[in-house]
């Protein structure tokens, strides 16, 4: 899987199970939340200090959102996605 898609799939994730909207992450992290939508829809490509700051935002080591999530790929197969 591509690193992008995964890093995008695990932000928007994590965001959601944190009960953050993309506003919120934006302003916790310093960013923009079209930013924020950019790197969930997978069209951005984002800088490590970036990255790090999402991850600070969230609360999360770093490496987790680098991460595939083996559960959720395979339960967006089974639903088609």
């Amino acid at each position: 899987m591509d690193i992008v898609k995964v890093f995008g799939d695990n932000v928007r994730e994590i965001r959601i199970q944190k009960n953050l909207s993309q506003e919120k992450l934006a302003e916790l992290s310093g960013l923009h939340r079209t930013y924020i939508s950019g790197i969930e829809r997978c069209g951005r490509n984002i800088s490590l200090e970036n990255v790090q700051r999402i991850a600070d935002a969230l609360e999360i080591e770093t490496y987790k959102l680098l991460v595939e999530n083996k559960a959720a790929s395979q339960n967006k197969v089974k639903k088609g996605k």
